[in-house]
């Protein structure tokens, strides 16, 4: 009687977010495709922004967000908006 061999992943385990975007960031899901299977994403959207809030920032304090958010693959305007609120509803208050 033979053992079924194990299958290892070539698919690393990640510890953060961003570790796994830096990896498919520089590897091609085609290569991989044996060990992915189809599914159904669904997104909930979430209501419109209504509300519009104006900050004057030092420029080189925008110029770090703008840098940041181009790592990131994003807008400034949605990195500061996703930082403003993370922090709002961490808060106590």
């Amino acid at each position: 009687m033979k053992k079924r061999k194990k299958f290892k992943s070539k698919i690393p385990n990640f510890k953060t977010y961003e570790e796994e975007a830096n990896f498919w960031d520089t590897h091609d899901i085609t290569s991989f495709e044996d060990e992915t299977e189809e599914v159904e994403i669904i997104f909930a959207l979430e209501k419109p922004k209504e509300e519009t809030l104006v900050l004057r920032l030092q420029e080189d304090t925008k110029k770090k967000l703008i840098k940041i958010a181009k790592s990131k693959g994003i807008s400034v305007s949605s990195l500061a908006r996703l930082w403003l609120t993370e922090k709002a509803y961490s808060s106590n208050i």
